[in-house]
């Protein structure tokens, strides 16, 4: 993606984004509700060039914005994905790391979830989500 895509992505924001009540970015055209799959694949591609020197062996996010840029940086790095569920479901068995999580957009807490079977203390983790609010995800994370 390097510096030219990077003012292409914030050019993006700026011409297709809405700053809503709150201070809210809303991205759904490209990002929230429609994808731009060929900016997830130079977002992807820019999150492997920033942090290519680290021993990255999984890529966390929080369900369900995150996911999409987290997919791009794992197929960049050919790492598997992990994504933080916001309620546990009835397949998702044995113990998990669990943290609150406090959502801006939604004004809500959310516990997060993640299978202790994807994660261990030998992964180098790297966190990616959609938008940096207030940093609660990351800090849950």
């Amino acid at each position: 993606m390097g510096r030219d895509n990077m003012q292409a992505l914030k050019d993006r924001i700026r011409r297709d984004g809405k700053v809503l009540p709150g201070n809210i970015v809303k991205v759904d055209s490209f990002l929230n509700h429609q994808l731009d799959p060929l900016l997830m694949r130079d977002i992807g591609n820019e999150f492997h060039r920033l942090f290519a020197s680290e021993p990255v062996t999984r890529i966390l996010t929080i369900e369900s914005s995150g996911i999409a840029p987290a997919l791009a940086a794992g197929l960049a790095f050919g790492v598997p994905v992990v994504y933080a569920k916001k309620q546990i479901s009835s397949n998702m068995s044995g113990s998990c790391f669990s943290s609150p999580v406090y959502s801006y957009t939604r004004k809500a807490m959310y516990q997060v979830s993640v299978s202790t079977e994807y994660l261990d203390k030998s992964d180098h983790v790297l966190i990616i989500d959609d938008f940096l609010a207030t940093g609660n995800a990351l800090k849950g994370l």
